[in-house]
């Protein structure tokens, strides 16, 4: 997924050096609204791969965030982009720290993200909200060349390069702000989402209780086909 916001950044920041006769990856590549995609291509990669956790439009193999390193190993790529993916992983620290091992040293890692304001967007899922203090201290092992907040909306925006001498920082203890439950954690545990998910199916069923009571049937029939079907 990638935005105008998104495609706009890249455009300014995604040099040709960074892409002609280079492998690139990207992870989380299903293209929903939008994809860095045939941008990169214009400026002719040696290899474009797209990878997410299911086949669709730009995806050409499937797998796991957490499992890049063990599917492909260390240091294969020379650019990843990785955009609108890590509120949506559970396990953050892993995914992070496979996506910065499978950039060769030098290689370039582009990354957009959600921050704290953006409302919860469940696609799967949706844990964890990042802020331009999280990016400098997420990739305080690479140097960033670029990190800015989302121009329309709240986000982050992350260009960094794998150092030659790549030390990989050690976020056992670090805590992000979590939209599962509005505060700082180090781990989001699997009671706080299934409590979650229950909130949302009693919140739906309110809804559909009250529909034919509160709304006029124009909007009950709108809400019924456009947004009780994403709930």
């Amino acid at each position: 997924m990638c935005d105008k916001s998104c495609i706009d950044f890249a455009n300014n920041h995604l040099k040709s050096a960074d892409i002609q006769g280079k492998s690139v990856i990207e992870v989380g590549a299903y293209d929903i609204n939008g994809s860095l995609r045939s941008m990169v291509e214009n400026f002719q990669p040696s290899s474009y791969k797209g990878v997410d956790i299911a086949m669709g439009p730009g995806v050409d193999e499937v797998c796991n965030a957490e499992d890049l390193v063990s599917h492909y190993g260390s240091g294969q790529f020379d650019l990843l982009i990785c955009t609108e993916v890590v509120e949506h992983v559970q396990n953050w620290r892993s995914v992070f720290s496979n996506l910065k091992q499978i950039v060769k040293p030098g290689g370039v890692l582009l990354l957009t993200t959600r921050s704290k304001g953006f409302p919860f967007h469940s696609a799967p899922a949706d844990y964890w909200r990042y802020q331009v203090s999280d990016m400098e201290v997420i990739f305080s092992d690479f140097s960033i060349e670029v990190l800015e907040k989302d121009p329309d909306q709240p986000g982050v925006f992350v260009k960094a390069r794998k150092p030659d001498n790549f030390d990989e920082k050690d976020l056992t203890d670090y805590q992000l702000y979590s939209i599962v439950k509005h505060k700082r954690l180090i781990d989001i545990d699997d009671a706080d989402i299934n409590q979650l998910d229950r909130s949302w199916n009693e919140i739906e069923l309110v809804i559909r209780r009250n529909l034919s009571v509160l709304l006029p049937y124009s909007l009950k029939k709108f809400i019924k086909k456009n947004i009780l079907r994403i709930l």
